[in-house]
């Protein structure tokens, strides 16, 4: 029997264990020594706080101690600052010892710390003309429901109208 080119593991891994390696190596270019911090932030600084900012990356200057940069909006920023210290109390706690010696804050755009992707605007569709709708009802008169025929109508329309603002365009 030829040998197994892998090694079998018992059970089934936790879904951490396999992109623990990736993790680490992308928080750690940023500065996070301790990838706890970004993936549980909201436990760490607190729901009021972690709603406010967010961690950006952990700088290692030459004073003693590290800078965490968060990143928030302009109008939260005074908020911010003025709990800056129970910030960095907690987030040391996380670490074990007090890694962090400062806060700084970067601000951005008022939707610069949404963590959906912006919605693009639903284009307007253009109104057909009336001799695309003439024509495009010649081509669902042998549909006998009503609802697919109407439908159809309007694919049909949409379609000659499209094709005839190209050929005006060209």
């Amino acid at each position: 029997m030829p040998a197994r080119p892998y090694k079998r593991s018992k059970g089934f891994r936790q879904t951490s264990a396999l992109v623990e390696a990736r993790v680490r190596k992308a928080t750690e270019g940023r500065g996070f020594a301790v990838s706890r911090l970004l993936t549980q932030w909201e436990e760490i600084a607190g729901r009021e706080l972690a709603t406010l900012c967010r961690p950006l990356k952990v700088g290692y200057g030459r004073s003693i101690g590290a800078t965490l940069t968060v990143l928030t909006n302009g109008a939260n920023a005074p908020v911010l600052e003025m709990q800056k210290e129970a910030l960095r109390n907690r987030v040391n706690a996380c670490y074990g010892y007090n890694a962090i010696s400062r806060i700084a804050i970067t601000q951005t755009a008022p939707d610069g710390l949404s963590l959906e992707a912006p919605k693009p605007a639903k284009p307007v569709p253009a109104k057909p003309d009336p001799a695309s709708l003439e024509k495009a009802s010649g081509y669902a008169d042998g549909v006998a429901d009503d609802q697919l025929r109407s439908a159809l109508e309007v694919l049909a329309a949409n379609v000659l109208t499209q094709s005839a603002r190209r050929a005006r365009s060209n």
